[in-house]
Formats: structure tokens, C-alpha cells, sequence
């Protein structure tokens, strides 16, 4: 079994949950920032990046990014990367494909999370450390 897809697949289901549950916002000394570019290969993956800050937490925390373009209402997952929770500025990079089609050079909107697990009985259940959303451009790389 790939271990992105099981990633991928457990990062959504968590976001969605946590969009239910949890409300967004940052506590003192935590962010996440997204670059004013992002990259769109050929193929359809896009890279987006930027920086977080968090806090030691409990459980395995993840920086989760999604792209959406024209529809604001159609996000796109990009990737998830495992994030170090120490109270550093450190730099995140995601990225994911999409069908070339779908997403063209220019105006995007991006959100980025950073995103613990933190355990809770059977299942764990996402608590957000920070979450931003930004306009950002696409460029063809």
C-alpha cells in the first residue's frame, strides 16, 4: 500500500472533520504563511510553499495545502507534509497533480493548515494550529 495516498486520504478526512469541529485561528506564537507564487508544471502538479510556527503538541501534525482557481467552491488538495512542532519558523513545500486542464497559470486562491492529530479515544481528531487563506499566482514552470 503507497503510503501518500493513505496520507493524502487520512489529511481530507481529518480537514473535513476538523472543519466541523474545530473552529480556525492561530494561538499566540503559532502561524502558517503561503508564497505569493506558486508553481504549475506541464503535467498538472502544482507546488506550493511557504512557512509555519507551532507549538509541541501531542500527536503527528501536518502542513495541508489546497489550490482552487475561477470557483472558489472547488479546492483542490495539494499534498500534506509532515511538520516539526517546536516553536521554529520553518519552511513547508507541497505538492500534488491535478489534471492539466484543470488549473491554468494566473490568479489562485490558497488555504494552508497546520494541522495536529491529536489522540482522542478510538480516533483522533484534528486540531488546527493555524490555517491561512491567500491569493496567490500561478506560474508555469
Amino acid at each position: 500500500m503507497r503510503v501518500r495516498p493513505v496520507l493524502a486520504a487520512t489529511l481530507g478526512g481529518a480537514a473535513l472533520l476538523g472543519a466541523l469541529a474545530a473552529p480556525a485561528g492561530a494561538a499566540p506564537g503559532e502561524s502558517v504563511t503561503v508564497d505569493s507564487t506558486a508553481r504549475l508544471a506541464a503535467d498538472g502538479t502544482v507546488t506550493l510553499s511557504g512557512t509555519y510556527r507551532c507549538l509541541p503538541g501531542t500527536g503527528p501534525v501536518f502542513v495541508s495545502s489546497s489550490v482552487s482557481q475561477a470557483d472558489l467552491r472547488v479546492r483542490h488538495g495539494i499534498g500534506g507534509s509532515a511538520a516539526r512542532c517546536d516553536g521554529v519558523e520553518h519552511r513547508w513545500e507541497n505538492s500534488g497533480k491535478v489534471s492539466s486542464e484543470t488549473l491554468k497559470a494566473g490568479a489562485a486562491h490558497v488555504q494552508a493548515n497546520v494541522m495536529e492529530l491529536r489522540p482522542s479515544g478510538l480516533v483522533p481528531l484534528p486540531v488546527f494550529h493555524a490555517t491561512r487563506d491567500r491569493d496567490i499566482t500561478l506560474v508555469r514552470s
